[in-house]
């Protein structure tokens, strides 16, 4: 029996607690709404209560500093359905794990992210600000609302596909002596992770620090419930994100959907994909699936290591926590032939700052010539519809790259329900014929690029923990605009067939599906 055969009962218990987990879940909310309209069936001053209150909800919604896409939907579900509405509302909202989550990230954030600023930032920023002054707001807005710096000497390599950068990280394991941090979304115990597992074993065994955190919805289909104790065992020290348990909470829309290795504080890794088989082409679910990365060099990684022990110390209150962070964030000479900038800034959904789309459409702003984004899903709100119309209509070049075979056919039919109104205004849509294009990137005026973790769609951008890397004046924005026009040769230009011609029929399935996207 091979080790997958073995496996395969312990991933479909995993799949089946999932399964569980939402039944109860949704037993619970119709269990709630049931009582609680029977009892108003009782108590006829109740009915008239709860219609008040409704009222009282929706104002207070519609009063909320939030984009208009994520009220409108509640707001007219709660008109529509008001016991019901308010229910999903305030359960989808409110938890107490949410809030005690909170608190840990703004108690370890207060300590981790003023470690990342001194002089030498403080004057690579003005200096960033004084040679690319169109960008420059970007660059100051990530220092003042997420509390990543920029960085002067440090490097930045660009890899087209997953593959390429996986042998990169290999030999980066190998170099290391004191640590070596994993953060995914996704871990699956196939072919990647084992080539992996044996180099980890072997430096935890040569008495360096291994540490490890995947997210417990994002791995659930591909690992067995013992992963945890077993990498104990090998002397990896282990956490999972956010376990999906039964019953209702807020906070399990939360994912941690980062990708990150880094090495010794010299060396990190970010990009698109997971450390699954089919990230790798190893299995081919929807066709060649396509994935980037970048690997940072240099002083640069210590934001990285930030944001690695930000959730490694923020996960669970119960956990034996750092005590000390400075071994972790070494002194990095600098590098010789380090041009450019890079600022590498992490995304999370426990401050009101949604720092990912914030950058996206602060850089659609400055683009002149043009801005090109690669995305899975495109489920964005109006104000960057607006900002993507915008400059399109200013005359710069707005493409935008989505996926030719789906994972996810619902998802994917929401992604093409936003077609129209961006092509309508300029935007000029792409779709990947290979296969599923999974890069989260995008690129400008071939100054500036960013890649990572951050997709176009509403979970991304409001939901889960996210990293990503701005390089500016760095022949790695070179090679991600040439990787794009790559892709572009393979894509099918969609433009003009979702500018006009369809349906009534289709144009009433993608409002009811624009409506409900948010909550997806």
């Amino acid at each position: 029996m091979t080790e997958k055969d073995r496996r395969k009962p312990q991933v479909k218990k995993g799949v089946f607690r999932f399964v569980i987990s939402i039944v109860i879940t949704i037993a619970e909310i119709v269990a709630i709404v049931f009582a609680v309209s029977y009892i108003t069936r009782q108590v006829w001053w109740l009915d008239y209560m709860l219609k008040a209150l409704a009222v009282v909800m929706v104002l207070w919604i519609y009063s909320q500093h939030n984009t208009a896409s994520m009220k409108m939907p509640w707001i007219i579900l709660i008109m529509a359905f008001p016991l019901p509405g308010m229910t999903m509302y305030l359960l989808t909202r409110y938890s107490l794990s949410e809030i005690r989550m909170r608190r840990r990230y703004r108690d370890i954030d207060a300590v981790l992210l003023p470690m990342l600023q001194n002089e030498d930032r403080r004057k690579d920023l003005a200096d960033f600000k004084k040679k690319y002054v169109p960008l420059g707001g970007t660059a100051d807005y990530l220092v003042h609302y997420s509390g990543y710096p920029v960085y002067s000497n440090s490097r930045v390599r660009y890899f087209s596909s997953a593959a390429d950068e996986l042998k990169v990280q290999k030999e980066a394991l190998e170099r290391a002596q004191d640590f070596i941090f994993i953060e995914y979304y996704a871990i699956e115990e196939g072919e990647i992770w084992n080539s992996l597992l044996e180099i980890l074993k072997r430096k935890a065994e040569q008495g360096v620090e291994v540490r490890v955190i995947y997210d417990d919805i994002g791995s659930m289909r591909y690992m067995t419930t013992d992963f945890t104790k077993r990498m104990e065992a090998c002397g990896i020290r282990c956490r999972v994100f956010n376990t999906f348990m039964p019953g209702f909470s807020a906070f399990r829309d939360n994912r941690d959907h980062r990708k990150m290795m880094i090495t010794d504080g010299k060396a990190a890794f970010t990009g698109g994909y997971n450390l699954a088989d089919e990230y790798f082409n190893i299995t081919h679910p929807y066709g060649f699936w396509k994935d980037t990365g970048v690997e940072v060099l240099g002083e640069a990684v210590k934001s990285f290591t930030v944001t690695f022990l930000e959730m490694w110390n923020a996960v669970r209150d119960n956990d034996i926590d750092d005590v000390s962070y400075a071994q972790y964030l070494p002194e990095v000479q600098p590098l010789p032939g380090a041009d450019g900038f890079v600022q590498p800034y992490a995304d999370t959904p426990m401050d009101n700052e949604h720092v990912g789309e914030e950058v996206y459409i602060s850089l659609a702003y400055s683009a002149h010539r043009y801005i090109w984004y690669v995305t899975p899903y495109l489920i964005i709100t109006d104000e960057m519809i607006h900002a993507l119309g915008l400059a399109a209509k200013k005359g710069v070049d707005v493409r935008i790259i989505t996926p030719g075979i789906p994972d996810k056919k619902i998802i994917y039919s929401v992604t093409r329900s936003y077609y129209n109104s961006l092509v309508r205004n300029g935007v000029k849509i792409y779709e990947y014929t290979p296969g599923f294009c999974h890069c989260k990137m995008c690129v400008t005026d071939d100054t500036a690029a960013v890649c990572g973790t951050i997709n176009l769609d509403y979970r991304s951008l409001y939901h889960h923990f996210e990293d990503g890397c701005l390089y500016v004046g760095k022949k790695a924005v070179k090679d991600t605009k040439a990787d794009f026009e790559n892709m572009f040769a393979e894509c099918r230009d969609v433009t003009e067939t979702y500018r006009t011609g369809r349906s009534t029929r289709l144009r009433f399935g993608q409002m009811i599906l624009r409506l409900i996207a948010q909550m997806l």
